[in-house]
């Protein structure tokens, strides 16, 4: 045996271990501590209580300090009038007693209103996270059908800015709710010291609560649509950096910038207009307290000239209203943050309530000891119900340890075929099965661990390569991810690197070339070491001579596994023991690569299409020249 091949035997050893379902790893992030409420009867602050209500004992202490540190700074402005009554008018009293007692109280109310604030950030972002968490973790529940029809960017917005305006809200709104409560302790304050005068002073009252009223009403529509048109920004920003490269390789920069000052000046829209009914009515809310103020200093000043009243209760008076004046101010802002939050709890509430369609039934089992027979009986597919069918009545059957190229024209439905594997879909008609279970009996997570899955558009996440290889595999050691890199014909290019395998590649993995991102995302694969094993063109964007020398590697590694590669090259369809033939959906020819160039024109036309350089191969190719096991002389690029 040559060093060669020893090598390569050597790596499939090190992958060889049988797949098998493993325990969770233990959560490295604590769950969400409650969810929103599943009831769409309710409103949408009724459905976030349980949320607000896990973290009750933070949140209340929050609250409860900052009303007792509020009615310890308005116990001052009566200490106040009591002052200048008793010590500067009448002298009967020394003054350092009141300045004691107001230093104090302030103190006290420092201390109360720091840690209030202080619990009040906490609960907040505690909050926030659970939210957060909450979307994401329903997001990867999703099935494939819900990520085909929604948009990244408007997922994007809504976990992130929408998911802070309710937050703000939940936790803040609160808080200036009872400021705005401090004008009951004001009030009955006021009321000890002169009844008429305070009925006088919180005579605008009722009005500002008019004012608020008509505010949130009109505010409502608005805030939804900025925060709708805000989500089409994001997506117009999320396509425009993933798909930098088409943009400039077809020079629209300019055309793209169009199109996003468009969606900028509708997000404009909706802010001039959010502004100007905030200045429509903010100002009354706002002023209307002072509106008391004027009228206490024009009665109270009345009494104070007639010795109906003290000198000190009308400054008392005018305190305790300048101390109201702020939350009143604020509440204008709480009106405008509970329209922007509800808006956006009804854009999250949009995703929460949609349940995933690919979900295990109940009883279903695990796939345990997987042979890897797979098989297609009757199958038809539709993307949706107003789409047209993709596969029709398919009839096919993957033997343990087989592998089949799938070969057809664009459109002919091979990827989607691999995709029903791991069940990314469900069929429409018909039944699949692995190892004669319909795979909806099994449990996803089962089966997907007896899958594995390259898919034509290698996908990598911006961590270091060894992750990125050991991403099914997180416990794996570096021996085994270079076991794996090897077989994939990767190892040699990543010692090449600055930093081997802890190199740390760039988003989606763009700092490496087409062909070392799909040698990557196959090691990956193979570090798992499913018995089911889906190559979806996965060698496309492979120059020949790396090809063939992945290619002498998986024909070790695929004995055993029931393999399905989805071909576009002779040098691919090499590798299979049978080549089955697909048009419209439905399967024409199924036999030995030699077998159908005799008995199928259609094949060699298609082989003509999707591989340039096909036809110098089938030019000396005659029906004994292609050996069906994958060990013969088609290779459509740089053969034997």
């Amino acid at each position: 045996m040559s060093p060669a091949r020893a090598a390569r035997r050597a790596d499939s050893a090190a992958l060889s271990a049988p797949a098998a379902l493993h325990d969770a790893e233990t959560a490295r992030y604590p769950a969400p501590r409650a969810t929103v409420d599943p009831d769409t009867t309710k409103t949408w602050l009724r459905r976030a209580m349980p949320i607000l209500r896990a973290h009750r004992g933070i949140f209340v202490t929050a609250l409860v300090l900052s009303f007792v540190g509020l009615v310890l700074q308005l116990q001052i402005p009566n200490l106040l009038n009591h002052a200048i009554d008793n010590s500067v008018l009448r002298h009967t009293v020394p003054l350092h007693f009141y300045v004691w007692w107001i230093l104090g109280l302030g103190l006290a109310g420092g201390l109360s209103g720091y840690v209030s604030r202080l619990f009040l950030f906490q609960s907040a972002y505690e909050i926030e996270y659970d939210l957060r968490t909450m979307i994401y973790e329903h997001l990867t529940r999703m099935s494939f059908p819900f990520y085909d029809r929604v948009q990244s960017g408007q997922l994007i917005s809504r976990a992130n800015s929408d998911i802070r305006s309710v937050q703000m809200y939940m936790t803040f709104a609160p808080m200036i709710l009872v400021q705005c409560s401090s004008a009951l302790v004001a009030f009955g304050f006021m009321l000890s010291i002169n009844v008429p005068l305070a009925f006088v002073a919180m005579i605008t009252m009722p009005f500002v609560f008019i004012v608020g009223h008509r505010m949130r009403k009109g505010m409502f529509p608005v805030s939804w649509l900025i925060q709708a048109r805000l989500a089409d920004v994001a997506t117009i920003v999320d396509e425009n950096v993933n798909g930098v490269r088409v943009v400039r390789s077809f020079a629209q920069e300019k055309e793209q910038l169009r199109t996003l000052a468009k969606a900028a000046d509708k997000v404009q829209w909706g802010y001039v207009k959010d502004a100007d009914l905030r200045a429509r009515w903010t100002p009354a809310v706002q002023n209307l307290p002072q509106v008391g103020l004027a009228l206490v200093l024009a009665f109270g000043g009345y009494m104070v000239i007639h010795g109906t009243l003290g000198l000190g209760a009308i400054l008392a008076f005018n305190s305790y209203l300048l101390m109201l004046q702020a939350p009143f101010m604020m509440l204008g802002m709480i009106i405008m943050m509970g329209q922007r939050a509800a808006a956006s709890a009804e854009r999250i509430y949009e995703i929460l309530d949609e349940e995933p369609t690919i979900v295990d039934r109940p009883g279903a089992i695990d796939l345990l000891d997987c042979t890897g027979d797979v098989r297609f009986e009757k199958v038809g597919f539709s993307y949706g119900p107003d789409l047209p069918m993709v596969l029709c009545d398919l009839d096919l059957h993957l033997r343990p340890g087989e592998t089949v190229a799938l070969v057809g024209r664009t459109g002919s439905g091979k990827s989607t075929v691999a995709r029903l594997i791991p069940r990314f879909y469900d069929v429409t008609e018909g039944t699949f099965t692995v190892d004669g279970h319909d795979v909806r009996d099994l449990t996803i997570e089962s089966l997907r661990s007896n899958v594995g899955v390259v898919l034509d558009d290698a996908f990598l996440f911006s961590v270091s390569i060894r992750d990125n290889i050991a991403y099914g595999r997180p416990e794996a050691d570096i021996a085994d991810v270079e076991a794996a890199a090897r077989a994939a014909g990767a190892h040699g290019f990543i010692e090449e690197l600055p930093e081997g395998y802890d190199t740390v590649v760039g988003e989606r993995g763009y700092t490496l070339s087409g062909g070392q991102r799909q040698r990557i995302t196959i090691a990956r694969t193979l570090l798992v070491n499913p018995p089911i094993l889906v190559l979806d063109d996965a060698t496309s964007a492979i120059d020949v001579q790396v090809e063939q020398q992945i290619h002498d590697a998986l024909r070790v590694l695929m004995e055993g596994r029931t393999t399905l590669i989805v071909a576009h090259r002779l040098s691919t369809i090499s590798l299979a023991d049978r080549v089955v033939l697909l048009e419209e959906g439905r399967i024409i020819a199924d036999g030995t690569h030699a077998e159908l160039l005799e008995t199928t024109p259609q094949y060699a036309e298609v082989l003509a299409q999707v591989d340039p350089d096909a036809d110098v191969a089938l030019g000396s190719t005659n029906g004994n020249s292609a050996a069906a096991g994958g060990s013969g002389s088609v290779h459509g690029r740089g053969g034997h």
